[in-house]
This record gives C-alpha cells, structure tokens and sequence, in this order.
C-alpha cells in the first residue's frame, strides 16, 4: 500500500520566477519504512523527521516542490521490493529515502541504485553496501551498523568489564552490531544469544545470560523489541546488572519502560542534549509539532531532508542532472543535528561515535544524556572495501 503527502505548495506546484508564473512539477521523493507492526514506531519516526522540515519549508526543499510518496515495507523483503518496484516503474521517483531495517536495504538496495534512483538512506547501514556492495547512488545520513556498538565496546573496556554477555536479533543489522562490540571490547564473551526478529519474549535467553554470571550484558533490540526486551531485562534476575545497549533504550522506549530504564547505557551519534544550534532547533520544532522527544531515527531523517534541500538548492531543481545532483550530495553543504557532516569514500558519515546514559532531563522527563565520546570522526570498518574514492 502506498499513500501520498502533499503540501499545498506541492499540489499547486506553482512558484513566481523572472516576472512570470511558471509551473513546476514537483520532486517526487518516495519514502520506503516500517508503519504497521511492532517496528511502526521506527518507521514513523524517520517519516515525522523528514516531513518536519518539508512542512515547515511550505511543501517545499531547496526552494522547489516536493510530493513524498509514502510505502510500507512491513518488514517484509518481498514486500519492500514490490514498493521498490511501484515507486520506480510507476511513480517515476527519483529520490527514495528511509529504509529502516538492513533486511529490506539489502532487498531494494540494488534494484534502486542500479537504476540510477539516489537512496539517502535515513537508518538501515548493512556492512554489504559500506563496502564491496557501495553505490555512487547511495547517501546515508545515519550510521553504518557496528559503529554505535564499537562506542560501547570501547566504553565496556574502559569499565574494565571482564565478562560481558550479548543478545541480538538474527539477521543483518543484529550481526554488525555485535561484530561493532567485539572489534573494541577486549575480553572473551561470556555468550553471544541470537533471537528471531519477530520474537518479543526473551526469558529464555534472559535465563541462559544470568547463568553466565556476567559483568555486565550488551543488548542490541530496536524499536518495539527493544521495548519488550528492555521491560522483562528490569524484571529478571539480571536487572542489577548493568544493560549496555544500542538502540534499545530510546525515545521510543523510554516513555514504556519508565524508571526501570534509569542508568542504562546505550551508543549512538546524537542525544536530544546536543547544544548545537541546528539540534537545539530540531528538539524544540518536533516537540511542539508531534508533542513527544525526537529519537535518533528522527534525528537521522531529519539530516536526510537537510542534506536533500541543499542539494536540490545547489542543483536549482534540476535533478535530472545526475552528475551535478550527485555532486551536490557528496559536498554535504548542510549544518547537521550532530553538528559537522562529511561523508567517506563510501557515502557514509565521518562522525562521533557517543555513549549515551538514560537520566531525567531538566523537565523531569526520562532522556538521554551525553557520558563519553570514544571515538572522533570515526570512518567505518568497511569503507576500504568499497571502490569508490
């Protein structure tokens, strides 16, 4: 199912040029995320980011129309190819962003780019597409999958934690993440669980953790998982034990899981404590619009319709011009949420890697709030693996 978000500006698609009325049609941008099922709040989240700047651009980004056409994958790979398909052959798009599991990047990825259709993709970085699988095509203004969990991995060592447990979910983006915490934790793991990406009950593997009488447990479950995950880790026999996390505890999350969630540590490139002006603007602009704290995968998004307005700015519109459009993306001339924004070689960001700590903020409210910067402009593990320079 597909449905379409017009402004007013957009539906008209009229702007006053050099004296005269011109029609111009606008710049159909498709957006591919998970808006039913348990992941809706992930999808929906990237979604409300990038209409937040559209909206208050008047329907517009780089002073031209835009019409973004809206598909949910459902975090079904076939699913999300058959929205590839009818964002491309039918709609014509030129431009999809979103993409919120590495599941369905990895399904569409090379469907869209070998089209030549640009993926600013807002969250899903699958180690493939850092390196050997790269596109000229590709622009993520997220992370690439280990980078959060090589923060906590670095963090852990640091504690001195000497037996650490991990659980994540099997598949793509759960496999980066654990592979991120091994590259920069240095003891042996205590075990190493993996869960089906549909299961929300984990008192088996929270079972087998505390057999293991770990120091400390590293815990990869986005979204709804990690709702559920996060809730039954408070109430088991491991819940004096400290939860390291990426990605589990967040703005999601924290609402649901209250103060069991004070003191649990997870990873990222952004916290809502940012003072950098552009941050400070994005929390405050999405606060009063949909009345609730950003998550990163907001954040994320947001970054994705900054970078697409300077673009199509730099471009004046003019899309269709590939070279200059790509060209316009890579130079990356937009002041981001995290503060400076550089892509790699491969299309994927230099950036801090942070860890992060659930406190209260200075509303009372359950947030996330800066504890340490591990790493600086870190480049990813795989961007020497990818051709492009």
């Amino acid at each position: 199912m597909y449905h379409r978000l017009r402004s007013v500006a957009a539906a008209a698609a009229l702007f006053l040029g050099c004296g005269a009325l011109h029609a111009q049609a606008p710049i159909k941008i498709g957006f591919m995320g998970e808006l039913t099922g348990p992941q809706a709040a992930v999808g929906q989240d990237q979604l409300d980011g990038f209409m937040l700047l559209v909206e208050r651009n008047g329907g517009k980004l780089g002073g031209y129309p835009v019409e973004v056409i809206r598909e949910d994958t459902q975090l079904k790979p076939d699913v999300a190819n058959q929205a590839a398909r009818r964002l491309v052959e039918r709609e014509k798009v030129p431009i999809v962003t979103g993409i919120s599991f590495s599941n369905v990047m990895l399904a569409v990825h090379r469907y869209l780019t070998e089209r030549e259709v640009f993926v600013i993709g807002s969250n899903a970085g699958p180690s493939q597409i850092a390196g050997p699988r790269c596109s000229p095509y590709q622009f993520m203004t997220s992370w690439q999958g280990d980078q959060a969990s090589e923060a906590v991995g670095q963090y852990a060592t640091d504690q001195g934690y000497k037996r650490v447990v991990v659980l994540a979910p099997n598949y793509q983006a759960g496999k980066d993440t654990v592979a991120g915490f091994k590259r920069y934790y240095k003891s042996p793991l205590a075990d190493e669980l993996y869960t089906s990406l549909q299961q929300l009950d984990f008192s088996t593997e929270l079972a087998q953790a505390a057999a293991r009488q770990p120091d400390a447990v590293f815990a990869f479950f986005p979204g709804g998982l990690g709702v559920s995950f996060a809730k039954q880790y408070a109430q088991s026999g491991l819940k004096d034990i400290p939860l390291l996390s990426t990605f589990t505890v967040d703005a999601i999350s924290l609402p649901v899981l209250g103060d069991s969630a004070l003191g649990m540590i997870t990873g990222g490139f952004w916290a809502p404590d940012f003072a950098n002006a552009q941050s400070r603007r994005f929390v405050q602009d999405f606060e009063r619009r949909y009345r609730r704290i950003p998550s990163n995968y907001a954040a994320q998004s947001y970054d994705a319709a900054l970078l697409l307005d300077s673009a199509i700015a730099k471009v004046q519109g003019r899309i269709a011009d590939k070279p200059a459009f790509m060209a316009a993306l890579k130079q990356a001339d937009f002041q981001s949420v995290r503060g400076e924004f550089r892509f790699n070689n491969n299309h994927f960001p230099l950036q801090d890697m942070h860890v992060l700590q659930v406190a209260r903020d200075g509303q009372g409210r359950l947030n996330l709030k800066t504890l340490a910067t591990p790493f600086r402009k870190q480049p990813d593990a795989y961007h020497r693996q990818c051709p492009l320079s």
